[in-house]
């Protein structure tokens, strides 16, 4: 189980001594990429110097106990150690996701219910917002489309995270956030009392850490400039200030009008259009090698009904982990972490699996 440890931890040395070294440093490219992984190897590195340590005193406890019944009795507990601290490491041990560590670019759209659904963004935005910051994450609201009653057609979040450990990313925690969030409540609108279901979807990106990453050819862009608009369609601006990028070899389109400058609204539109063509890139490089390449596989699909908030119950489910709890008003204010939590141990156990088959 342990044969490529060493391997690892010969990389881990040859890491510190790229990381002592100013050249590295003056790349910040280089140097997140090298600390990212750093900070990765690390943990293990930590987990088998326990798990050694463990195995040594065992070792030397059964042989002083020969000599002096003192001894003997630190053999249960150091026995009893040992399992958790293997574990630990063999987890430790599973191929993490590369983009693990990256920051992420977040969209989150009305679906079915109108305006309900659209009120429904509003409250998830903020709940994405609330969890950030209990995280102590950056975010930035890209762009957003306001609706009539007060919430949002569709909204465009950055969230950048604050540590190098890949653990810790906000790609590591967001990713199984995308797929169709399903409601149940009585709208405000709703005179009679009745409970009506509607849905918002969420979509997730890693975002490029350089404009580099993403190779985009100016020609292959499409730029539209036009007067931003808001709720109802009135005009919010009155210069020519939105932008609409289109990347014709991909058909992707993206729309920007939050800022009052063109120039702003530009920039934030090619963050987002490198995180989709990125996603892109990656989904169809993972479609090629999925049968060579198991434990890369991410197991959460983005299109399906992912979860469910239901409002009369106080309750919000998970349904492709089985996680429920009672508390939907604590999670609706960014208590969203045991949620998320529930679908790290069962993406973990998923590819646990999958290293076990190809085993």
């Amino acid at each position: 189980m342990f044969e490529s440890v060493k391997t690892l931890l010969d990389e881990y040395e040859d890491l510190q001594v790229q990381l002592s070294d100013p050249a590295v440093h003056a790349d910040a490219s280089r140097a997140k990429k090298i600390n990212r992984r750093y900070a990765e190897l690390s943990h293990i590195k930590a987990a088998y110097d326990t798990w050694t340590q463990l195995n040594d005193d065992l070792a030397a406890a059964r042989e002083l106990a020969t000599e002096d019944a003192a001894f003997a009795e630190e053999i249960p507990p150091l026995e009893e150690a040992i399992p958790p601290a293997e574990e630990k490491l063999r987890r430790l041990l599973i191929p993490r996701d590369p983009d693990d560590g990256r920051d992420v670019i977040m969209e989150i759209k009305g679906g079915e219910g109108g305006a309900e659904s659209q009120l429904f963004v509003a409250d998830l935005l903020r709940m994405y917002l609330h969890y950030a910051e209990s995280k102590g994450w950056k975010t930035e609201v890209l762009d957003r489309t306001e609706s009539d009653l007060g919430g949002y057609k569709d909204v465009q979040l950055a969230l950048k995270g604050n540590s190098s450990d890949p653990s810790q990313g906000v790609w590591a925690h967001l990713k199984y956030e995308g797929g169709v969030h399903r409601v149940q409540r009585v709208p405000a609108t709703e005179s009679q009392g009745r409970i009506h279901t509607s849905a918002a979807g969420v979509l997730v990106f890693p975002e490029v850490d350089e404009p580099e990453e993403v190779d985009i050819n100016q020609n292959d862009l499409k730029i539209d400039v036009y007067r931003s608009s808001g709720p109802g369609g009135q005009s919010v601006n009155t210069t020519d200030s939105a932008v609409r990028i289109t990347h014709l070899p991909t058909g992707i389109v993206v729309s920007m009008q939050n800022e009052k400058s063109q120039l702003q609204n530009r920039e934030a539109g090619m963050r987002v259009l490198r995180a989709r063509i990125l996603a892109r890139q990656q989904e169809e490089a993972m479609a090629e090698a999925s049968a060579a390449r198991k434990t890369q596989i991410r197991t959460v699909d983005r299109s399906e009904r992912i979860r469910t908030y239901n409002f009369p119950e106080n309750r919000i489910a998970d349904h492709r982990t089985g996680y429920k709890a009672y508390n939907l008003d604590q999670v609706m204010d960014g208590a969203v972490g045991p949620v998320i939590e529930s679908c790290i141990a069962a993406d973990e156990e998923a590819r646990l699996a999958a290293i076990g088959d190809e085993g």
